[in-house]
């Protein structure tokens, strides 16, 4: 038996929560300053060379530095030269593997995806995305833009399985939004209270891009992590996901 929950309850959490995926994304993709560790690897190798030219030029004649440790000083520096090489050499070849990534990806290009994330991609002024319910008790859902703006709420009545409900792009206020990346989030009920339900969305796919070595997939303008797909399959294909539940 779950416990008793109320719809403005439901609603609130799951604005709060459309709102909080909104930020993460756009938090996520924000410019950041990284350092890197080849540049710093490759400047230290040359720091150390000029040290070591300084010492050999400044060294008391009367006590020159002893062969053993100009030994051991050469051979950190040839070591630090051949992992500056090192890590040339990998760098290329994972920028080959990349390239070759999202050479291969371009195929999903006008495939339908469906990917579990709280992404929801408006296209052509629909968007759908499914959830599953233990139970057939109320369940709120609220989905925001991407400045975290929630501009659509629903509560309705599920059934117990898999659901899937189509937005139709239009806001609370029965305005039409632009197509672009949204954000879901779904509050359901348990026997321990509210609990929140992942959202699987779905999608066509537009493009390909790399996202710090890994290949993102874009539905339209949201853009979706590969990792998070679940299926793939051709748009032209009939759907068999479950019936859309009504919005109460």
């Amino acid at each position: 038996m779950t416990t008793a929950v109320s719809s403005a309850s439901l609603l609130s959490s799951a604005q709060t929560a459309a709102q909080s995926a909104a930020s993460s994304a756009t938090s996520s993709t924000s410019s950041t300053t990284t350092t890197d560790p080849l540049a710093s690897l490759g400047s230290n190798s040359t720091e150390f060379l000029t040290l070591l030219t300084t010492q050999l030029k400044n060294q008391d004649p009367s006590s020159p530095t002893s062969t053993d440790q100009l030994t051991t000083e050469l051979a950190q520096f040839a070591g630090v030269e051949q992992q500056v090489s090192t890590n040339t050499n990998l760098s290329t070849l994972i920028s080959l593997t990349q390239e070759e990534q999202m050479y291969n990806s371009q195929s999903l290009v006008g495939k339908t995806a469906e990917a579990t994330t709280s992404t929801l991609p408006l296209q052509n002024g629909a968007a759908e995305f499914s959830f599953t319910s233990s139970n057939t008790d109320p369940v709120a859902i609220a989905i925001a833009d991407s400045s975290g703006t929630v501009v659509k709420t629903v509560t309705m009545t599920p059934r117990a399985g898999t659901n899937t409900y189509t937005w139709d792009g239009t806001d609370n206020q029965g305005t039409t939004r632009s197509d672009g990346a949204y954000y879901v989030a779904i509050q359901g009920q348990t026997a321990s209270g509210a609990t929140s339900l992942t959202p699987t969305v779905t999608g066509t796919i537009t493009g390909t891009s790399l996202d710090a070595g890994t290949v993102d997939i874009e539905m339209g303008g949201a853009t979706i992590p590969m990792s998070s797909v679940i299926s793939l399959h051709s748009a032209t294909s009939s759907d068999t996901a479950a019936t859309s539940a009504a919005a109460a």
